[in-house]
C-alpha cells in the first residue's frame, strides 16, 4: 500500500476524532457555555448535516483544483475552525465552527477517496478505501476516548486544541508525502461528473450505504443505556465495551478490505448477515451480559466489514468519469445513515418501546438494506446479460490474466489511466 494512502488514513483519524468526540464532552460544554444539554447536542447534528450537504458541494467546487492542494487547504480550514472553536466565547460562534469543520471534513473525504484509488491498481481499490475508513475506526478506538478523557480533565477546549494540532500534523504529512495529483486540464468537467446521478445503479448503491449505516448506528448511538439498564453492564465498564466494539470494527474492516475488490457481494451479504444475527442476539439478551457484549463486538465486525465493499460497489457502478463526485456521494450517504439511524432509534425509545427496541429498528433497517442490495444485484445481472458482458470485476481479472503486467501497474501519479 502506498505511503500516501496511509497518510490519508492518518488525516481521517484526525477528522474522525473531532466528528465523534463531542458525544463525551456534552455535559461539560453545556455547563461552560451556559446552554442546555439538548442545545449542545445540536452541535453533533450540525456536523452530520454539514457532512451530508458539504461533500457534493465541496467536491464540485474544487473539481478543477489539484487534489493535493485541495486536501491541504481543507485540512488548514479544519484546523483553523478548531482553533476558533477552542477560543469561542459563546455557543453561536462554536456552532458556526462545527458547520465549517463538517464542510471541510466532507470535502476532504471526497477528494481523499478519489486520490487514494488513483494511486493503486483497480484490483486494490477496496484495500485503499479500507485504509481511509480504518482511520475513522481507529479514531473511535483511540482518538474519541482520548479526546473525551482530555476534555473531562482539562476542559473541553483542550480537546479542540488537540484536534487542531493533529490536523496540522496531517496537513504537513499530506503536503510532503502525497504526490501532486491531476492538473486542471486532466480533470473531468462538472457536467461530465454530474452524469453520475442519471444512473439508477448508483442510487441503489447509495441507498444500500445509507440503510446499512443506519442499521449500525440506530443501535450504536444508544448502546450505553441499553447495556447498563437492560443488559446489566456496570457503567464503569462501558468504555471497555466501546473499545471492544472498535476492535471488532477494525477486524471487520481489515478482512472486508481484503475481499472487497474480488468478492464485494459476498462481503456485503456476509457482513450484513453477521450484524443482523448479532442484533437479534442483543435484542433478546436480557440480563445475560456476556451475550450482549459478544453481540456488540459482532455488530462492530459485521457493520464495518461491509464499508470497503460499499465504497467499491459505488465506484464500480459509477465508472471512471466521476471519481470525485462518487466519493462525495458515498460520504453523504454514510452520513445520511448516521443521522437517520439514531433518529429512528430515538423515535422507538420515545414511543415507549424501551431500549431493546433500537436493536429491532436496526434489524428492520438491515433487512431493508439486504432487500435493496438483492434488487441491485438483480439489476446488474440483467444489465450484464443484456450487454453480454461478465461481472466487471471478473472481466477485469480475466483481462489482467491476458496481460499479466497490467493488473500490477500503478496508475500515473497524476491520476491518468
Amino acid at each position: 500500500m502506498p505511503l500516501a494512502v496511509l497518510v490519508l488514513g492518518l488525516s481521517v483519524f484526525a477528522l474522525g476524532t473531532s466528528e465523534f468526540m463531542i458525544t463525551g464532552l456534552v455535559p461539560g460544554m453545556a455547563a461552560d457555555l451556559g446552554v442546555s444539554v439538548p442545545a449542545t447536542g445540536l452541535l453533533i447534528s450540525a456536523f452530520a448535516i454539514g457532512m451530508v450537504v458539504g461533500a457534493p458541494v465541496l467536491a464540485a467546487a474544487t473539481l478543477k483544483l489539484p487534489r493535493r492542494t485541495t486536501l491541504v487547504a481543507l485540512l488548514g480550514v479544519f484546523a483553523l475552525a478548531h482553533v476558533v472553536g477552542a477560543l469561542a466565547p459563546g455557543y453561536g460562534l462554536l456552532f458556526v465552527t462545527r458547520v465549517v469543520s463538517a464542510l471541510a471534513c466532507a470535502g476532504f473525504w471526497a477528494v481523499a477517496a478519489a486520490t487514494a484509488i488513483s494511486m493503486v491498481p483497480r484490483a486494490r481499490r477496496g484495500r485503499a478505501l479500507a485504509v481511509l475508513v480504518g482511520g475513522l475506526t481507529v479514531a473511535n478506538i483511540a482518538g474519541v476516548p482520548a479526546g473525551t478523557f482530555l476534555g473531562q480533565h482539562a476542559g473541553w477546549r483542550s480537546a479542540f486544541w488537540a484536534v487542531a494540532a493533529l490536523s496540522l500534523v496531517a496537513l504537513v504529512a499530506v503536503l510532503t508525502l502525497v504526490p501532486a495529483t491531476r492538473a486542471d486540464g486532466d480533470a473531468p468537467s462538472l457536467h461530465t461528473e454530474l452524469r453520475l446521478y442519471r444512473r439508477g445503479r448508483v442510487w441503489l448503491a447509495l441507498g444500500v450505504i445509507a440503510l446499512s449505516q443506519a442499521m449500525t448506528f440506530a443501535t450504536f448511538s444508544y448502546l450505553a443505556p441499553l447495556l447498563v439498564e437492560v443488559n446489566g453492564l456496570p457503567s464503569g465498564a462501558m468504555p471497555l465495551v466501546l473499545a471492544l466494539f472498535g476492535v471488532g470494527a477494525l477486524a471487520g474492516i481489515t478482512l472486508g478490505g481484503k475481499l472487497a475488490d474480488t468478492r464485494p457481494f459476498a462481503v456485503l451479504y456476509g457482513g450484513m448477515g453477521l450484524a443482523l444475527a448479532a442484533l437479534v442476539a442483543l435484542a433478546l439478551a436480557g440480563p445475560r451480559t456476556p451475550v450482549a457484549i459478544a453481540a456488540v463486538i459482532a455488530i462492530g465486525a459485521g457493520g464495518f466489514a461491509i464499508n470497503p465493499a460499499l465504497n467499491v460497489r459505488a465506484f464500480t457502478v459509477a465508472g471512471d468519469d466521476a471519481p470525485t463526485l462518487v466519493g462525495a456521494s458515498t460520504t453523504s450517504a454514510f452520513n445520511v445513515g448516521n443521522t437517520v439511524g439514531p433518529w429512528f432509534g430515538g423515535l422507538a425509545i420515545g414511543g415507549g418501546f424501551g431500549y431493546p427496541s433500537v436493536a429491532w429498528v436496526s434489524i428492520a433497517l438491515g433487512v431493508a438494506a439486504l432487500a435493496v442490495l438483492t434488487f441491485a444485484a438483480g439489476v446488474q445481472r440483467s444489465d450484464d446479460a443484456r450487454r453480454g458482458t461478465e461481472d466487471p470485476i471478473k472481466e477485469k481479472r480475466n483481462h489482467d490474466r491476458a496481460d499479466p503486467h497490467r493488473g500490477d501497474r500503478v496508475p500515473d501519479p497524476a491520476g491518468r489511466r
